[in-house]
């Protein structure tokens, strides 16, 4: 499943931040690790896309987005939506069996099916990557004019601009970006929102885009007490990188201040010590404006 986001005409209904039957099971596991009851966190809240509305202009850059391991491609919504306002056109990825649910069309939903064993780890990632390409080639299908909804449904008629293309993920995902651009050409710019290279940073066991590097741009976004100087693999990769570097750290943040958590958790009236071990202390508002003008820089230089 994936969530395409353009420039469009008025029209259409609100779009759920998740679809009833993912919100249920993904709010359950998320109040569970705050402590608090299921029912303080209603995930089908409107969102400013709107569902079928009719699409404007272009042809337009496309920009991935691949969300951490184990989380559904909603926790991008507030960084895609921004970036989508801006002309691109962006496409939310769901690893479907690593969420707590992902929901089809007809309320078919799948839940969670980790792999196990000492390679867990690097099969969750070549997953990601198998999906990752996979879009890719349903995004050259559409703009040849085709259909690649498994459904035949009806699609919007979006103009692309596929020799323009940029992903960025968080955690797992910025991982998954990494790994993706080794292996395909077509991705031009990307990525890392706080995530590791490495399938086991005890065993210098790092991915191909920490022992390889690139020849494209990269940028790397971290928080709290995670950054080049802490993290192994972005050492190595830093030492093989090939193509333009950027990095910013948010020092009061945390490693889900790159998530809609940021924005999300300081509107439950938790405590500030409640919530700080996953968005730091950082003002949120002052956090996510940063997030959207430095990777709204980022794209904008490269990938355009």
């Amino acid at each position: 499943m994936i969530t395409v986001r353009y420039l469009a005409h008025p029209g259409g209904p609100k779009t759920p931040y998740l679809t009833p039957g993912a919100a249920g099971p993904v709010a359950e596991e998320d109040s569970r690790q705050l402590g608090i009851p299921a029912d303080r966190l209603d995930y089908t809240f409107p969102t400013h896309a709107r569902t079928g509305a009719p699409a404007t202009g272009g042809p337009r850059p496309v920009l991935l987005y691949s969300p951490s391991a184990k989380y559904p491609r909603s926790v991008g919504t507030a960084l895609l939506e921004q970036l989508t306002s801006e002309g691109y056109v962006t496409v939310a990825i769901d690893h479907t069996h690593e969420p707590a649910a992902v929901e089809f069309p007809g309320g078919r939903v799948e839940r969670r099916v980790l792999p196990s064993g000492p390679d867990a780890g690097k099969q969750l990632i070549a997953t990601r990557v198998a999906d990752t390409r996979f879009v890719l080639d349903a995004l050259e299908t559409l703009a040849r004019g085709g259909n690649p909804d498994a459904e035949r449904r009806e699609l919007p008629r979006l103009s692309l601009d596929l020799s323009r293309i940029g992903m960025f993920g968080h955690s797992g995902g910025g991982f998954t970006t990494g790994e993706t651009m080794v292996s395909d050409r077509r991705v031009d710019a990307g990525a890392d929102l706080d995530g590791s290279m490495a399938y086991s940073q005890s065993n210098r066991d790092y991915g191909r885009i920490a022992t390889e590097g690139l020849d494209r741009p990269f940028l790397l976004l971290s928080a709290g007490d995670h950054s080049a100087a802490s993290d192994g693999s972005w050492q190595e990769f830093l030492r093989h990188q090939r193509g333009p570097v950027r990095e910013h750290h948010l020092p009061d943040g945390e490693h889900f201040s790159y998530t809609d958590y940021q924005v999300l958790l300081p509107r439950l009236g938790l405590g500030p010590g409640s919530i700080a071990p996953y968005v730091g202390t950082i003002d949120p508002g002052r956090s996510l404006a940063t997030q959207r003008a430095v990777l709204s820089a980022f794209f904008a230089r490269y990938p355009r």
